[in-house]
């Protein structure tokens, strides 16, 4: 359960320190591509759900039993990318740098299954009963 608490709540807080500045570099960003991002409204609406799943990250550090199934669509949300990222690359649509900044994603996509696995439902069964009784280890 520890483990899957430092990964959740870590990847909350890389994942608010990573996104805050898109909120600050729309023109910048714009400016270094061919053609500027002519929609605010998918620039900005990508980065308030992905900042949304930060503290949804954090809420499972939190308790990771109890929001353990939580912890599904949060390896959805990354594998997702993941893998839109990289058919774009393979259709020549963005560049290897472009497409560097998934592999962090993918990475806790991967420490992700790993909590998800370590609090299995054994685990799930012998905390909430510790909670009631005295359970040997």
């Amino acid at each position: 359960m520890k483990f899957a608490r430092v990964v959740f709540l870590g990847a909350g807080i890389w994942g608010i320190a990573i996104l805050t500045p898109l909120y600050f570099l729309f023109d910048t960003i714009g400016s270094q591509h061919a053609s500027p991002i002519t929609y605010p409204q998918f620039y900005y609406g990508f980065t308030g759900v992905a900042m949304a799943w930060q503290f949804a990250f954090i809420v499972i550090g939190w308790d990771p039993i109890r929001f353990r199934l939580m912890m599904i669509p949060s390896m959805a949300e990354k594998l997702i990318y993941g893998l839109t990222m990289g058919i774009l690359y393979s259709q020549g649509r963005m560049t290897f740098a472009e497409l560097s900044p998934v592999f962090p994603d993918l990475l806790i996509c991967a420490l992700f299954a790993v909590a998800f696995a370590k609090t299995s439902e054994l685990s799930v069964r012998r905390a909430t009963l510790s909670r009631f009784v005295s359970v040997p280890n």
